[in-house]
Order: structure tokens, then C-alpha cells, then sequence
């Protein structure tokens, strides 16, 4: 390596930084905040028709026969099609493709899809929907998770009703909870969360003239996407074009197939016409999926320093009709069950289960938001048990970089648990929690403030696929395109993209432009999900960098008559070591690069660093990366109705190196009130496999309102992997604020909910039932 390449890959750790780690603003912020921003259920197209898709009347049942002579004598109508019209495979799922595009002979929930209709209007479109005739014969619906493991229950599926099953065993705990002086065992219980973005599934499909089609849907994985589409359709690949961003909102949500596939056949099938589809709400709740509902039962074991020696896990998720990503979500509960501590005995299991309860899949946590409340309620039990600190009782348990983790594993990436454990120690809200506590804003009403702690991966893990690319394109004018397929989902990742690249190539920010989510444009960069956004997106960026630095070194050289190694990158040209009068712009080597009919494009290419050997049956445990954080919260309970409410959060996150300290706190402002409605307010009800909840009208989401006082307080544990040293953080910002503030409502009413979300009527429930209890033991 040349010295100038010795001098850029320094330049990457050195604290003298121009953009990174300052506060840019974001890219499409003026765009999004007047509403100038086109999404792409925002575009509308001449001569267009409208999509409509016909669901299933019955959460579970089998389909005799599809009648569609009256939709297609409908004069509006342009298409009506069925199973019969999927011309390649008639089935989608990212890890096992066992949903179907268009039901055949059977139906597993109301969100199935059995028809599709295109026509001149919406209005026609939804009239002909209903002129379809499907006659069912309706099954016994499985809708408790439990039960459907049972033997004898309705099989949902050849292979059963248990989609998956995932161990991890260390040590010995039958041994552990001998020596244990302390356990705790209690049944958690959490809810079926709705993703609520703006942006509901929808979309543009539509034949190029060069007969290639174009799909215009809001996704997090348009490569992946593509093939799938291709799958379905029977078509090249390199004949579908995926826009997939900008994107109104994701969580996970639209990871999966969505609506693309469909776009596509309607597009196939309207003589060259394009078409729209966009779900109302009422569609996205049945269609659209959601957070896996959980029963995790959990028993810990503890010494009486607080040493826990002993941890049992249960935990049984409804992923659902169809798989998704279930078995991943189940696996990667389990792998964080014990939280960041070093547990000697561990027995860990999970199941993910079938059932006619619509579809559940990824969303922001993975199932790690769904166990993270049994291992950090024990862990406040047992220090208030045992008259300990709850924060040094974390501290003395959780591993550091280089030791062993409960799941026996050595952790060699950067752990900074410690270190936030630390700053909540310190913080305001923590040393004067009493004073806080004495200030309730009624007599009747109590105040609490408590705190957890918890984790995640970063990356896919050992089973899938990781890889980041980018490309990188000098311009005509001297800027760079910068290219890269990883969607732009509202966590401004566009804008870390920019800084990094303006970092390592010596330029203004303004002279970056970022390209995501178009698969004619970019490299495939993998998924926008599992928190590994900023890593690969950065990491990709600061690799193509490097080359085209080089190709722009060996250009100016040629040019100026010198040796690569007397060039220096400036700002926004190229110097001759010590002759700052000798240089050559960046506009200067686009010139010369196009005189010699030489590309001005260079890529970047890296693989996800990953473990080498995975635990046995975990599914794909351990992750190489993880991002770590404490949740300091005051929670004042109304003991006269049980209503809650948050009044100050302190997030404080290991995120490696902070990029943007703009965009890390809208992260963790947006973690913490997604973690508070997760926590007190969102469930979507279902009974009997139908949705009780049907809009966002009967679904509680927190507003400004609920919105509490929210101070971050970032941690940088460097990783030396990452770019400038920075790793993932969109999930954990949600996590532990979920037991935290369940241990800040016992603080306050000394009572310990087990079943989210904790509502009103179920806190003022327990508080009534813990004065009878004081009462009959008094």
C-alpha cells in the first residue's frame, strides 16, 4: 500500500474530523419538513389503472371454488386474476417461502390474499371485488400458541405447527440453582405491536417500453426483493428495476414481501399500463405484519452478593400463519434471554408456533424487546431481596470485551455495558431520584425511577448472507455519486453515508449526492434491518474510497509528473508533497480520467465480520457485534385509575463512534416512546384469528402528549472494525426502557406487572390487590 493509502486509513482514526461525529444536518431534511418529498405511493402516472386486493373471509378454511365471471364483466375492470395467473412459483417468505401470492385451496388467515383486481378507478377496482365469489368451507381456527403445540391440533402445515425450535445450554443448572440463594421464576407475557407507519404498503408496477418492469414500492431489501418478485413471475432479474426508497416508515415491517409481487402481475396483465396499489390502514392492520405476541417463563438464580448463577428460559412465540422471519426472531430472543451478563449455567429454549392469528415478522428488537423483561426484573428483585444496588448488581455480572458471555462465547468486539451503567449512575435523574420521587404532581399520585439494562446484535448472524457494497462515481463537476441499495427508512442513514464519504475524500459534504434503494443503480448492500445500516453503509463507503482515493492519486501523478507517493489528498483537489502551488482539482481528474476513456467509477466490497463456530441448535447464535444500553426512566402511577405516565428518560447507548450526534438522538428519542408504547399502550386484539383492532383509531400509540423529557448521554466504546469505530444502535434504543419502566411502576406502587401492556385497569388492579394482600397479612 502506497503512502498515501497509509495516510487515508489514518486519517479514519484520527480525532480531527471535518464531518464525522459532527452535527450535519440531514440531507432530505428540507425536502421532509415542507413536504416536498415524493414517496412512492405519492407518484401518479397517465393512463393509469388501479390495483384491489380481495382477502380471505375466514381466518382459516378451505377454498372450493373461485368465481370471477362477474368482476370481469364489470366495465371497469381491466384484469381480475387468481392463483391460476402466478406463472412461476406461488409462494414468497424471505427464509421459507410458505405464503402464498394467491391462495389456491386454502386460506390460513385473514390477511391472505386470494384475488387481484385492476381497474379504470379505485372505486371500480373495490366494486369488483366484491362481485368475486369464493366458496369456503371455514376450519377450527388455532389461535393460542400453546395449544397448537399440542398433539391432535389442526395442522396448519405439512410440517407442523412448530415452525422452529432453538436451544442453548451452558454449564449446569440444575447445579447453578442448587447453589443459588435466591430464585426467581415468574411467566411474562407480551403483545401482538403494530408497526403504525405513516406510509402504509403500496405502490407503482409497470412494463418499460424495453419490455423490462419496474416496481416502485417502499421496501427495506429491494435486491432481495427482485429475486423474489422474479421467482413468483418467472422472470429474469436483470429484467426487474426495484425503487424502493425514500421509504415512509418501516420498524421491520416491510423487510418482507409486501405488495411488489402483486404490483408486478397487475403490471403484467394491463396491456402496458401502469399500476397502483396502496392499502388503506384497515388493510395494512389485517395484511401487514406484526411484533411476535410471546409467553416467556423465566426462573434466575442468584448468590447473596448478587453473583446470578443460574438461568432458565421458555419462551413460546405466535409467529402467525406463515413463517417470515419467525425462526430468526425466536433465535435471536434466545441468544439475548440472559442479557449482557456472564451467567455460568444457562437452558434457554424457544418455539416459534403456527397459528391463524394473521402473520407475524420482523420488527425493530427481533424478540429480544419480548425476553428482555424477565432477566431485568430479577435482576431488581434480587437486588432489593438481597439489599444491593441494582446498578453495581449489573455491573458485577456483565461481561467485558474479552470474557466469556453467558452463552459461553468470548466477546471480542466492544462491550460498553459497563461503561453505561456508569454514566446512569451519575446522571441527574439517578442521584436525586429521591428528590424527583417526593415531587408528584397529586397526592394520590406516586412517582418511580429505576433502570435496565440490555442489548443487541448487530448484522445477520452466522446463517445469513452479510456483505456490504457501495460504489463510488466522480461527476463531471468534481463531486461523487455515491451509490448504495440500503434504503433511507426515516433514520437518516443517507446523511451518515454523506459524511463518511466526504471524510474519507477529502470534500464538502455538498459535494457528496447519495443514490439508495434503486437496484439499477446500486450494488446489492444487503438489508436495511438488523442495526447494520450505518456499519455496512459506512464501512462500504470508507472501502470504495480507498480506491477511488487511489485511482484519483495515480491520475494526479501522471498528470503533475510525479511519483504516487508525492501526492497528497487536500481539500477538494490533489497537492505535490511540499508545492502547494502544484495541484490538480477533483473536476481536473474527471478530465483526464474521460480523455483516456478511463472509468471514473470504483467499488467497494466487504464481508460482515461473523464467528466462526455457531452454538449448537441456536440458530445462528453468536453475533460478532452488539450494541449495548441502560434506560434510566420516572414513571408517575395514578393510584386512583393505574393511568401511567413517563415523565423523563435518560438513554444512554454504546454506539461505538457517534457519526451524527443529531441522528443518534433522534434514534434514541424515537427507541424510547416506541419502547413506552410498547409498554403501557399498543396491542392489536385478536379473536378467534380475526382483528378485533382495525385502525389506528382503536390502536393507542403514544403522541407528543406522552412524550416525555428525553436526554442521551451516548457511550463510545470504540469497535475497530467499524468505520471510524462506529457499530448499529436502531434497535437496542427501544429495549430496555421496557423493563425499566415496568421496575420504575413497582418503585413507585409496588406492584410487578407481568403481562404488557400494562394498562390502566390492570396496574389499578394489582394496586387494589396488593392493599388486600398488606391488609390480610397485617
Amino acid at each position: 500500500m502506497s503512502q498515501q493509502m497509509e495516510e487515508v486509513k489514518k486519517s479514519n482514526t484520527d480525532e480531527e474530523l471535518k464531518w464525522v461525529g459532527k452535527k450535519v444536518k440531514r440531507i432530505d431534511g428540507p425536502e421532509k419538513v415542507t413536504g416536498e418529498q415524493k414517496y412512492m405511493t405519492d407518484y401518479h402516472y397517465p393512463d393509469m389503472v388501479w390495483g384491489k386486493v380481495l382477502r380471505s373471509k375466514y381466518p382459516y378454511a378451505k377454498i372450493r371454488s373461485i368465481d370471477t365471471s362477474e368482476a370481469e364483466a364489470h366495465p371497469d375492470v381491466v384484469c381480475v386474476l387468481t392463483h391460476e395467473d402466478v406463472p412461476g412459483f406461488n409462494g414468497f417468505g424471505i427464509v421459507t417461502p410458505d405464503q402464498p401470492v394467491l391462495c389456491e385451496d386454502i386460506v390460513r388467515c385473514t390477511g391472505d390474499a386470494v384475488a387481484l383486481v385492476a381497474a379504470e378507478t379505485l372505486e371500480a377496482a373495490e366494486e369488483a371485488i366484491k362481485l368475486i365469489q369464493v366458496d369456503y368451507e371455514p376450519l377450527e381456527a388455532v389461535t393460542d400458541a400453546e395449544s397448537a403445540m399440542v398433539q391432535g391440533a389442526p395442522q396448519l402445515h405439512p410440517d407442523g405447527n412448530v415452525h422452529s425450535h432453538v436451544v442453548i445450554k451452558n454449564g449446569d443448572t440444575a447445579k447453578g440453582f442448587e447453589e443459588a440463594d435466591f430464585i426467581f421464576e415468574n411467566t411474562y407475557y407480551s403483545p401482538r405491536q403494530m408497526h403504525a407507519f405513516l406510509e402504509t404498503e403500496g405502490g407503482w408496477g409497470k412494463v418499460e417500453k424495453d419490455g423490462s418492469l419496474t416496481i416502485q414500492c417502499p421496501g427495506q431489501y429491494g435486491h432481495r426483493d427482485k429475486l423474489q418478485i422474479a421467482r413468483a413471475l418467472a422472470l429474469n432479474p436483470e429484467r426487474i428495476h426495484i425503487h424502493s426508497s425514500p421509504n415512509g416508515g418501516g420498524f421491520g415491517g416491510k423487510d418482507e414481501i409486501t405488495v411488489q409481487i402483486y404490483l408486478a402481475l397487475l403490471a403484467l396483465n394491463t396491456n402496458g399500463r401502469p399500476v397502483k396499489l396502496h392499502l388503506t390502514r384497515e388493510e395494512s392492520v389485517i395484511a401487514g405484519i406484526k411484533r411476535h405476541p410471546f409467553k416467556v417463563t423465566v426462573k434466575t438464580g442468584a448468590k447473596k452478593d448478587g453473583t446470578i448463577v443460574a438461568h432458565k428460559v421458555r419462551a413460546v412465540a405466535d409467529t402467525g400463519a406463515y413463517a417470515s422471519l419467525g425462526g430468526a426472531v425466536i433465535a435471536l430472543a434466545i441468544e439475548h434471554a440472559a442479557g449482557p451478563y456472564k451467567i455460568p449455567n444457562v437452558d434457554m429454549e424457544g418455539f416459534c408456533v403456527y397459528t391463524n392469528n394473521g402473520i407475524a415478522g420482523a420488527f425493530r428488537g427481533f424478540g429480544v424487546n419480548q425476553v428482555c423483561v424477565g432477566i431485568e426484573t430479577h435482576i431488581d428483585m434480587l437486588a432489593e431481596k438481597a439489599g444491593l444496588d441494582p446498578i453495581e448488581i449489573r455491573k458485577k455480572n456483565a461481561y467485558r470485551q474479552g470474557e466469556v458471555s453467558s452463552l459461553g462465547h468470548v466477546v471480542k468486539s466492544s462491550v460498553g455495558t459497563i461503561e453505561t451503567l456508569e454514566r446512569a449512575n451519575e446522571c441527574d435523574l439517578w442521584v436525586n431520584r429521591d428528590l424527583y420521587k417526593s415531587q408528584a404532581s397529586e397526592p394520590w399520585k406516586k412517582r418511580g425511577v429505576a433502570l435496565a439494562t440490555s442489548f443487541h446484535a448487530v448484522g445477520m448472524g452466522l446463517r445469513t448472507p452479510d456483505y456490504g457494497a457501495a460504489s463510488i462515481e466522480l461527476m463531471e463537476d468534481g463531486r461523487f455519486k455515491v451509490g448504495l441499495a440500503i434504503e433511507e427508512i426515516g433514520t437518516g442513514n443517507g446523511t451518515v453515508y454523506a459524511q463518511v464519504a466526504a471524510e474519507c475524500l477529502k470534500c464538502d459534504i455538498n459535494n457528496i449526492l447519495v443514490i439508495q434503494g434503486d437496484t439499477r443503480e446500486t450494488l446489492d448492500s444487503g438489508t436495511i434491518s438488523a442495526s447494520r445500516s450505518t456499519y455496512t453503509g459506512g464501512r462500504a463507503i470508507a472501502t470504495a474510497a480507498l480506491n477511488m482515493i487511489s485511482k484519483m492519486v495515480e491520475t494526479a501523478a501522471e498528470i503533475m509528473g510525479t511519483g504516487v507517493e508525492q501526492i497528497e489528498v487536500s481539500d477538494n483537489r490533489l497537492i505535490a508533497a511540499g508545492n502547494e502551488n502544484r495541484s490538480v482539482t477533483y473536476k481536473e481528474i474527471y478530465e483526464t480520467l474521460k480523455e483516456k476513456d478511463q472509468s471514473t467509477r470504483v467499488e467497494g466490497h466487504f464481508y460482515f465480520p461473523r464467528e466462526k463456530k455457531e452454538l449448537k441448535n441456536s440458530g445462528g447464535a453468536p453475533h460478532h457485534l452488539y450494541g449495548y444500553m441502560t434506560h434510566v426512566v420516572m414513571v408517575e402511577v395514578d393510584t386512583l385509575t393505574g393511568e401511567t405516565d413517563v415523565l423523563r428518560v435518560v438513554a444512554i447507548p454504546d454506539v461505538g463512534k457517534v457519526l451524527n450526534p443529531q441522528g443518534l438522538e433522534g434514534q434514541t428519542e424515537g427507541g424510547a416512546i416506541m419502547g413506552i408504547g410498547y409498554t403501557l399502550y399498543e396491542d392489536v386484539i385478536m379473536k378467534a384469528g380475526y382483528h378485533q383492532t382495525r385502525n389506528l383509531t382503536d390502536y393507542i400509540i403514544p403522541t407528543i402528549r406522552e412524550t416525555p423529557v428525553i436526554e442521551t448521554i451516548p457511550v463510545e466504546s470504540m469497535e475497530s472494525s467499524g468505520p471510524f469505530g462506529a457499530k448499529g444502535i436502531a434497535e437496542v434504543v427501544m429495549i430496555p426502557i421496557i423493563p425499566a419502566i415496568l421496575n420504575a411502576i413497582y418503585d413507585a406502587v409496588g406492584v410487578r406487572l407481568k403481562k404488557l401492556p400494562a394498562k390502566p385497569e390492570q396496574i389499578f388492579q394489582a394496586i387494589q390487590e396488593s392493599k388486600s394482600h398488606e391488609l390480610v397479612s397485617g
